[in-house]
């Protein structure tokens, strides 16, 4: 007999999950529940984080670089779009429709000081691909401070100290 490991957490999550599902379902008209209103489409996104960008991939099959706009406003970017349903309506029989269409907007907030002119965004075989170039990392300042005699020059955590005579 094989011992399994009991992990709550999991198991918790799985629960959340299939509430999730649940409430979506119902709320949204999901399929089965008789009504002929068509699913939300959420597409799934992945963010991650290189030497020098973010990169934002969403995936959004069946649509194209015209179905698509993103836009950056006060350092959130979105993405929107809409995705048509493509079926036919059959007057016999049962018919499923699972697939979900319909409009979708995704919004990403980024850090101060991306430059929006170095946003760059690429589409293929229906995944979106966004590259988003990290700000420059800020610099300390030098303060010069003059007190009596001498000046204090102050840069980052090093104090130099002069003095106003010249030899």
């Amino acid at each position: 007999m094989a011992l399994i490991r009991w992990e709550p957490v999991r198991e918790l999550n799985t629960i959340q999950g299939e509430m999730n599902r649940l409430f979506n379902t119902f709320f949204e008209g999901g399929p089965g529940n008789g009504t002929n209103t068509p699913r939300r489409w959420l597409p799934a996104m992945d963010l991650v984080e290189t030497q020098d960008d973010f990169v934002l991939r969403a995936d959004l099959p069946g649509l194209g670089e015209d179905d698509v706009n993103i836009e950056l406003e006060d350092n959130v970017l979105t993405i929107s779009g809409h995705r048509k349903a493509e079926h036919e309506e059959r007057k016999e029989g049962y018919y499923r429709v699972e697939r979900a269409s319909g409009a979708f907007q995704r919004s990403l907030t980024l850090p101060e000081g991306v430059d929006p002119d170095g946003i760059k965004a690429g589409f293929d075989k229906g995944v979106l691909e966004v590259r988003i170039p990290k700000p420059e990392q800020r610099k300390p300042r030098k303060v010069t401070i003059s007190a009596g005699g001498g000046q204090k020059t102050i840069e980052g955590s090093e104090t130099k100290e002069t003095t106003g005579a010249t030899a």
